[in-house]
Parts: C-alpha cells; sequence; structure tokens
C-alpha cells in the first residue's frame, strides 16, 4: 500500500486585502493590499506622521490599527475604521470618502483631537 501525502487540516485561504501590514510595532494596516505601491508609499509617510504627533501628545499611546474596506458599487468609495489603544482604552473613529488619501488624514485628526482633551 502506497503512503499517500493527504493534508487532512489545510491552511485556510486568506484573502490578501484583508492581510494585515505592520508599520515599526504600533500601527497595523488590514485592507490595504490591493492598493498601488505609490499610493501605499505616500499612506505610510502620513499614517507614520500622525502617529508619531499621536505619541507627542499623549506618553500613554500604544498602538493604532486601521481597517479599510471597499464600499461596493459607489465607485471607489473607501471606508476607514481606526482604532488607537491609549493607556489601554481603545479610541475608535470612522470615516468614508472618495478619496483615501483625505478619508485618512481626516480619520487621523480626529483621532488626535480626541487624544489632545
Amino acid at each position: 500500500m502506497e503512503n499517500e501525502n493527504v493534508e487532512t487540516n489545510p491552511e485556510p485561504v486568506q484573502d490578501q486585502t484583508t492581510e494585515a501590514i505592520s508599520l515599526g510595532g504600533s500601527i497595523e494596516l488590514v485592507g490595504f493590499r490591493d492598493l498601488d505601491r505609490s499610493t501605499m508609499v505616500i499612506l505610510k509617510k502620513m499614517i507614520g506622521n500622525h502617529v508619531r504627533k499621536m505619541t507627542e501628545i499623549s506618553s500613554d499611546f500604544e498602538s493604532i490599527s486601521i481597517s479599510k474596506k471597499n464600499i461596493h458599487g459607489s465607485n471607489k468609495k473607501v471606508e476607514l475604521h481606526a482604532k488607537a489603544m491609549v493607556a489601554g482604552r481603545p479610541i475608535t473613529r470612522d470615516e468614508t470618502d472618495f478619496n483615501i488619501f483625505f478619508t485618512i488624514d481626516r480619520v487621523l485628526s480626529s483621532l488626535s483631537e480626541e487624544l489632545k482633551k
């Protein structure tokens, strides 16, 4: 009898658009894999600058997770959900728009304003 290499527990297939991208130790991006390289370079710079400002505002800033969801049927509209962990408590913000750069700026600026309170 021949040995068959049958995998009984195959790895779950992950959608590449929902895989997380880690930037440093405190920034996680989910759903950004479908963006082109030049867009990602700009977004990483924008996000890094905002997070640096957040750490200057609050020494209790721990991490941030930003999720992007494409809204179907709305001509490239994107929805962003951002969750910052500050002193063990989550602060969340959501924004939806057609331009991802404006949307990321608004959601992160809103989080920064909340940290100033």
